[in-house]
């Protein structure tokens, strides 16, 4: 089940230009370093990372605006975290190239977000409180659990999370969507006929691939049951299965079955695993999986996670989704393609009119 974190992370890219005002948070290899030529790029090729004492120093002054060390490690705090835990298993200097590239990364978006937001302040936008509590409500019903604003602050809570930072985030998005609207009114179109040449051009995207739906019933390895004895734990595992699919076959259902023994989170919805094709799932349950007719029930098959019981309940062959079919999608994706396009330009031109300064150019 997806928790409401996930989805109230949707506000801060609420907007197609946060692609722009985005980098990559997935550090590159030595090997794919690139270019350090950049003034970021030579700030982040400093010997030694800031240290907590350094968090009121500036970073980088944008058109008179200072960015702290404190808001350039906040940003990254989560991904030096997972360099720190992954320390003792990578060599220093490799250690050392990823806090160069997150730190080159972490300014870059900074400036990318101070630009826009002295842009949106100038332009008075004005997203009221109203609004920004209208779109969480439109997040939380689009969630699978249809939560209350009430209870959207109490998981918030429960994942410590502040709601009023969740407002704010949700209010940055709305005031740049507004914003950006703007400049690109009148200025972005797709035609029918664009679409139909993408359609034409692009044929494997629009290919669905044989699909099954199936149901299972996984019965693990219980080392603890089997006090720790792992070929007991097989031992046992394989009786209980085996009665089961004795159950089912002299009648029992399966749904029922899978929702009192099964050891998978499907276990609630019957076993349930919905439509999945080929290459999405361990090979030997695909193998069998695939085999299997419609309402026809598996012998039990053994996978790394246990044994399994397996029911198909629906297949669909391959296909190819129509032209008809695919317009509307094609023409949203190359719309917000060309929106992109539009703001990675708008972003680059408010740099180039920018007074950006580094410390060290100062």
């Amino acid at each position: 089940m997806r928790t409401l974190s996930v989805w109230l992370r949707i506000p801060a890219c609420l907007a197609i230009f946060l692609g722009a005002l985005s980098v990559s948070c997935k550090p590159k290899t030595p090997d794919e370093k690139g270019d350090q030529t950049t003034a970021a790029g030579r700030l982040a090729a400093e010997p030694n990372a800031p240290s907590e004492s350094d968090a009121d120093n500036v970073a980088v002054t944008v058109n008179g605006v200072d960015i702290t060390e404190s808001d350039v490690q906040s940003l990254i705090k989560s991904q030096l975290d997972m360099i720190t835990r992954q320390s003792a298993q990578l060599p220093p200097a490799m250690v050392q190239q990823y806090q160069k590239q997150l730190r080159e990364q972490a300014l870059e978006q900074l400036i990318r977000r101070k630009l826009l937001e002295q842009e949106i302040t100038d332009a008075n936008i004005v997203v009221t409180e109203e609004e920004v509590i209208g779109k969480i409500r439109e997040i939380a019903s689009d969630s699978p659990d249809l939560l209350s604003l009430e209870e959207v602050k109490k998981q918030l809570e429960q994942y410590g999370q502040d709601f009023d930072k969740v407002k704010e985030d949700v209010r940055t998005g709305l005031s740049r969507n507004r914003f950006m609207e703007m400049q690109w009114e009148g200025k972005i179109n797709v035609t029918e006929e664009q679409a139909r040449k993408y359609y034409e051009e692009n044929p494997k995207r629009f290919e669905i691939p044989e699909q099954i739906r199936a149901s299972h019933i996984l019965i693990k390895f219980d080392d603890i049951a089997s006090g720790g004895d792992p070929n007991e734990a097989k031992t046992q595992a394989k009786a209980k299965v085996e009665d089961l699919l004795k159950q089912i076959k002299e009648g029992a259902d399966f749904a029922e079955l899978a929702k009192a023994h099964s050891a998978c989170p499907s276990a609630p919805a019957g076993g349930d695993l919905g439509f999945f094709p080929r290459g999405k799932t361990t090979p030997p349950f695909e193998k069998v999986a695939f085999e299997l007719e419609v309402g026809q029930i598996s012998d039990t098959v053994e996978t790394e996670y246990g044994y399994h019981i397996i029911k198909v309940t629906d297949h669909n062959d391959a296909s190819v989704v129509s032209f008809e079919q695919a317009k509307e999608g094609t023409m949203k994706q190359l719309t917000q393609k060309k929106q992109a396009e539009f703001v990675e330009e708008y972003i680059n031109s408010l740099k180039a009119r920018a007074n950006i300064v580094f410390p060290f150019e100062m």
